[in-house]
């Protein structure tokens, strides 16, 4: 009978678990795999204060590829690889001296994260692991022909966190979360990450999950800022938002998700959009 629970409760969370890094192991020979693309235009920026300012229209586009393979019933590798990354400065004409700025862009590798997750307590609705994260800074930190553009923050950071999460089975429905501290180079300011997440499942093939996390900077460093994009020192931000997934079949699903952002600092103000594509083994 408590195989028979567990089976269940496994099941349950296979198809629950779609967020990158779930504190559900993938067990043993099992694997994820999330073909996505995100895209940010704005022209404001939360500065170092919090307030809204304008800037020139910039645009983020990221095509990422995210996989999890389970080496032991515990261990979970994880790699998260922005294979493609571009960013645009628009162009500017001033009336009436009809003098033009002209715009920017860059195309670029972004930074790539890699690492592990250890399950402690597993195979219980109640589940508790700690995750290990390294960000290589393969992506471009000053690019464009203005420099102002970027792909990654360079800077190498070790990301060390704490997941939990809980299966109300027989109900359709999961909440998980993570606590962590970023460890920044090169100047960069370390860092408060949390997270606290909601799904339930719907006829069996789609799951609505409700995202919000923060970060916080712990402002100990004197790397400069920057204002074009995602990647500055002491970036603070608090995003919500939905996220949609449809599984046509058991272990193929598509993924939508829009996310804004408040009480932010040193980020672009406007949303993101993501849509994804997934496979499950």
């Amino acid at each position: 009978m408590k195989l028979r629970i567990f089976l269940k409760i496994s099941l349950f969370l296979l198809t629950s678990s779609l967020y990158a890094g779930g504190p559900w192991p993938a067990g043993k020979g099992h694997g994820y795999l999330k073909l996505s693309q995100r895209a940010i235009v704005a022209n404001s920026f939360f500065n170092l204060n919090g307030k809204i300012i304008p800037i020139t229209t910039t645009g983020l586009f990221t095509t990422s590829v995210y996989g999890e393979y389970g080496l032991s019933e515990r261990f979970t590798l994880r790699a998260n690889v922005p294979v493609f990354f571009r960013a645009t400065l628009n162009e500017v004409r001033y009336e009436p001296s009809g003098h033009i700025e002209p715009g920017d862009q860059l195309n670029s590798l972004g930074d790539i994260d890699l690492g592990f997750s250890y399950a402690i307590i597993r195979n219980k609705p109640f589940v508790l692991g700690v995750t290990v994260q390294a960000g290589i800074p393969t992506g471009n930190p000053a690019g464009g022909a203005t420099g102002l553009l970027q792909s990654g923050d360079g800077e190498f950071n070790q990301l060390v966190k704490i997941d939990a999460g809980y299966s109300f089975y027989p109900k359709p429905f999961y909440i998980s979360g993570s606590a962590g501290i970023n460890n920044r180079t090169r100047g960069f300011s370390e860092e408060a990450h949390l997270q606290v997440e909601a799904g339930a499942t719907f006829a069996k093939k789609f799951l609505i999950i409700l995202k919000t996390s923060t970060v916080r900077s712990f402002k100990n460093g004197d790397a400069p800022l920057a204002m074009t994009g995602i990647f500055s020192n002491n970036t603070q931000y608090l995003s919500f938002g939905p996220e949609i997934n449809y599984l046509p079949r058991p272990n193929i699903g598509i993924s939508a998700g829009v996310y804004g952002a408040a009480a932010s600092a040193n980020i672009l103000a406007a949303p993101s959009l993501d849509l994804g594509f997934f496979l499950k083994w």
